[in-house]
């Protein structure tokens, strides 16, 4: 395995303006992404208050059941003490989810490595779980390639109700068949019977999509000491109760500045990335396993489709006394996070980097900071087969990954194009039209009314030509297969569906070519967090 660093445009505006310090963007944020941030964070983090010992607790009965490494170990006792967090999430996707979440990680871990070094204090790497994202429609899947098409293999039905991943069942049989099916079309390997064993026996511990995807992710990165916490964990609602009071006790003002800031960067030219309303309460209220959003009308908090509302102090009464029936949403999950744990910096990609955008003010409403954003590593990974391929029709791996790969592909398509063939259908049909003119104009003169039927006719001529034109196209694009499947698998490895590969494969693909030792060996690499484009020769 090798890592090798490349430029490829960022075609995210907002991202690109980011990682290069443009004014526009900076002014939306405390910290520019820049190493003096980090020292300057630290020391403002030190009027942070963190209820350490009752989190550390938290953390640890939630992380129990799925094996604590001595290091995991190692950074629970630091975050007791002194210690600041690198943090990053994702939802619970099925197989991790798209090789992101795997990227997001190994970011969250090298970053904190990097500024453990730098700072010369405890920097702990926390992953936030999702686990309250109720759109299973979102995790429920994952994706191979071939012959230029994707193929999307879905666990079960869709999901009918709003339940939160955390919340959802698994059943152990359709989960084993949906794998199953998946590993089916990667092909079978010296590591494919292994790595099934070892994601049945994690499966068969599992209960939930969440379960499944952090016993998934603990696996992969146990030996980093990486701390997990899921965002619905029953007893980390208990810890936030009074982060639950402040955020309703603000919610008309963080709804208000949330509004501003985000009309001020559609006005930038950034989009809209919340959809951000004054009405908002930007909390969910958890009914039955399910999740409805409230809204603010007449000093109450409602909610139409699950029949309830709330004065302000039955909501302070609530997050008192049941906070688990509370649940935030994109603009109140930043504040929460941010109010647990003592927070050095927050990993994200780039559709989180928008809505953290509108949040500067609204930090600020609850007295405090937007940490340090770090956009998370970007990784392509490139096997053995493709770097053979690519050799052979000597196409570099950024032009690979910027979408050359199609254009060559049609160069060629068009260079062994039958040309001569299309002529002669050409001309034919030119014949055959001034020929059905003749019939027409004899039909004409001899008061035979069978225009419609001679039209008909010539179109049922056409079309077979069109028909036999096709056909030769097919047979010679038949005939050139071998090459141009080179182009396809190229194209379906590096740029799956038009686009980059971390947001449609999951890691077991090139687990299963490479083995079970993939993340730690990527691990191992010497990444810099420089914005660059991470690729990595298995």
């Amino acid at each position: 395995m090798k890592l090798e660093q490349i430029e490829i445009p960022v075609t995210n505006h907002l991202l690109d303006d980011y990682r290069h310090g443009k004014s526009s963007i900076l002014s939306f944020f405390h910290y520019p992404n820049e190493e003096k941030s980090f020292s300057k964070r630290l020391e403002d983090l030190q009027k942070h208050p963190i209820r350490r010992e009752q989190l550390v607790m938290v953390i640890r009965k939630f992380m129990e059941p799925l094996e604590i490494s001595e290091k995991a170990e190692k950074h629970l006792q630091e975050l007791e003490e002194n210690a600041v967090v690198v943090i990053g999430g994702q939802q619970s996707g099925l197989l991790t989810g798209p090789l992101y979440s795997v990227h997001k990680a190994i970011s969250v871990i090298l970053l904190a490595q990097q500024q453990r070094g730098k700072l010369g204090i405890p920097v702990v790497p926390v992953f936030w779980i999702a686990g309250e994202d109720h759109d299973i429609d979102e995790i429920n899947h994952t994706f191979t390639a071939a012959n230029g098409r994707l193929e999307k293999h879905i666990y079960g039905e869709r999901s009918k109700r709003k339940t939160m991943a955390s919340t959802t069942m698994l059943d152990v049989e359709t989960t084993r068949k949906f794998i199953h099916e998946t590993f089916m079309q990667y092909g079978e390997t010296a590591y494919t019977g292994d790595l099934l064993a070892k994601i049945d026996a994690i499966l068969l511990k599992s209960s939930t999509y969440t379960d499944f995807f952090v016993r998934l992710m603990n696996w992969l990165f146990k030996e980093e000491g990486l701390l997990f916490i899921d965002a619905a964990y029953s007893s980390l609602r208990e810890y936030e109760s009074p982060y639950f009071e402040k955020i309703i006790q603000n919610a008309e003002e963080i709804a208000d500045v949330v509004t501003i800031r985000e009309a001020d960067l559609t006005e930038l030219g950034y989009g809209t990335p919340i959809g951000a309303t004054k009405e908002a309460a930007n909390l969910f209220y958890v009914k039955d396993g399910e999740r409805f959003l409230l809204e603010r009308h007449g000093g109450k908090f409602i909610n139409h489709m699950a029949n309830v509302q709330f004065t302000t102090s039955e909501m302070l009464e609530l997050a008192k006394e049941n906070p688990t029936c509370l649940s935030n949403n994109v603009v109140t999950r930043p504040l929460m996070q941010d109010m647990v744990f003592p927070v050095l910096a927050f990993v994200g990609g780039p559709g989180e980097l928008a809505y953290w955008s509108t949040l500067k003010d609204a930090f600020e409403t609850l007295g405090m900071k937007v940490p340090v954003f770090v956009p998370r590593m970007n990784m392509t990974i490139v096997d053995r087969q493709v770097q053979s391929l690519l050799e052979e029709v000597q196409i570099t791996v950024p032009d690979a990954i910027t979408g050359k790969t199609g254009t060559r592909r049609m160069s060629f398509e068009d260079k062994v194009y039958d040309e001569k063939s299309k002529q002669m259908i050409v001309k034919t049909k030119q014949l055959l039209r001034t020929q059905y003119d003749v019939i027409q104009e004899h039909l004409r003169n001899t008061n035979i009314n069978l225009e419609k039927l001679v039209d008909k006719n010539l179109s049922i001529h056409e079309s077979q030509l069109d028909f036999l034109m096709r056909k030769i196209e097919n047979e010679v694009l038949l005939q050139n297969d071998v090459q141009l499947r080179k182009y396809r698998t190229i194209e379906d490895r590096l740029l799956p569906g038009g686009g980059l590969q971390e947001r449609t494969f999951n890691p077991f693909q090139f687990m299963n070519e490479y083995g079970e030792e993939l993340v730690k060996d990527m691990l191992s690499l010497q990444f810099k967090l420089n914005g660059q484009h991470n690729v990595i020769y298995l």
